[in-house]
């Protein structure tokens, strides 16, 4: 028998209270405002010294066969259904790093000559919501908001109220002293909520974005579903999304090498291809208005110039000291300086092991962009029918 609407709602509840216990704890002080703008050293010397390399070693059992031929389809389906385990586990390990390396709005981009880095993202954020027509008067859902960054700049953008729905409360914590330091508190919102099961009403928002998130759903059908529900007739869903491309190819050795490589560096459980994507966007009965893979493109500085250790996308001074921290070399340095600190007990045991993760991820995406068989920019702009 199934459980009572009743009987889910405490078991949910239970279990946000329990994340929440434990995000506080793993993350120490840096929950709280006195501390939310420390250095990234702090932060990972603020980590519990137990969990961190517990919650490393979890992480990294989701995948049990280096080589992905040897693993069974039960396996694969046991990951993807602790989808919402294997995500916020990730960004409670990631999100320091992210922020250190990136910035606050944790996606890719295209890059104009001479474009200051901060710009270009801005400049990638109005572009969705601009081929969504998002409205002053619009109440929009950001799907998977990270720590705020998207949500604070197209706010900004369109003047809409945005609601950012978020798995991890070590995120949405900062994302809400990231919105009280912009000044949009009284325009922005932060929930806890798993987004194939959203805590909303059906019928609430007048749009829904996701940027490069919806990627650690389980199935599509079930994220986009979700973002079909709580839409109003009429509404518009705009995405950027993480997918393989046609040129990929599920017996090639080689890609399924690259696509294990970015599934654990990124907290996936399963990369789709394009023409599943537009698959589900049909299921859950959405009329698909515009598709383009931003990727596909004549650029002379590429989504992946950052991750590659090219400086021709550095336009300011900062942009300089951001790329040198994503190049393999400041990569490789923040990986060795990690391990000094380790065994000098100056941070939770388990740093190193994240930051080599996370290379992995960015080498992944590099060589999954030279051959052409991934894009994280793929975009699409969907309505619910009237």
């Amino acid at each position: 028998m199934a459980p009572s609407k009743t009987t889910s709602t405490v078991l949910v509840s239970q279990r946000h209270q329990d994340d929440l216990a434990f995000s506080k704890s793993f993350h120490g002080h840096t929950w709280d405002e006195a501390h939310h703008q420390d250095t990234f050293v702090s932060k990972l010397i603020k980590k519990d010294r137990e969990f961190q390399p517990e919650l490393v070693d979890n992480y990294l059992k989701n995948w049990k066969h280096e080589d992905p031929i040897q693993e069974t389809a039960e396996e694969k389906e046991a990951r993807q259904n602790a989808y919402r385990v294997v995500t916020n586990s990730f960004y409670d390990l990631a999100t320091d790093f992210y922020e250190y390396a990136w910035g606050t709005s944790f996606h890719f981009c295209r890059f104009y000559p001479r474009e200051p880095f901060q710009q270009a993202i801005a400049r990638h954020e109005h572009l969705l919501a601009a081929n969504m027509g998002i409205q002053p008067h619009f109440k929009v859902l950001d799907i998977g908001c990270g720590v705020g960054g998207p949500a604070r700049e197209i706010g900004h953008f369109t003047g809409a109220h945005i609601t950012g729905l978020n798995n991890n409360d070590y995120q949405i914590n900062r994302a809400r002293r990231y919105a009280i330091a912009a000044g949009l508190q009284d325009r922005s919102e932060f929930i806890k909520g798993d987004f194939m099961h959203m805590p909303v009403d059906d019928n609430t928002f007048d749009a829904c974005y996701a940027i490069e998130a919806t990627v650690h759903a389980s199935t599509l059908e079930g994220v986009y579903g979700e973002a079909y529900r709580v839409l109003k007739s009429g509404g518009v869903f705009g995405c950027y999304e993480w997918l393989m491309t046609d040129k990929y190819d599920p017996t090639n050795p080689e890609h399924l090498r690259i696509v294990r490589g970015i599934e654990l560096g990124n907290g996936i459980t399963r990369l789709v291809t394009a023409k599943e994507c537009l698959q589900a966007l049909a299921t859950v009965g959405f009329k698909v208005e515009k598709v383009t893979d931003l990727a596909e493109n004549e650029d002379k500085v590429q989504w992946y110039s950052p991750l590659q250790g090219s400086m021709q996308a550095s336009a300011a001074f900062w942009d300089y000291v951001t790329f040198l921290r994503t190049t393999t070399t400041g990569r490789a340095t923040t990986t060795y300086l990690l391990r000094t600190l380790e065994t000098l007990g100056l941070v939770a045991p388990g740093s190193a092991k994240v930051s080599g993760i996370l290379q992995t991820a960015a080498d992944s995406l590099v060589e999954a962009a030279v051959l052409g068989i991934f894009t994280p920019m793929y975009l699409f702009v969907a309505r619910k029918p009237e």
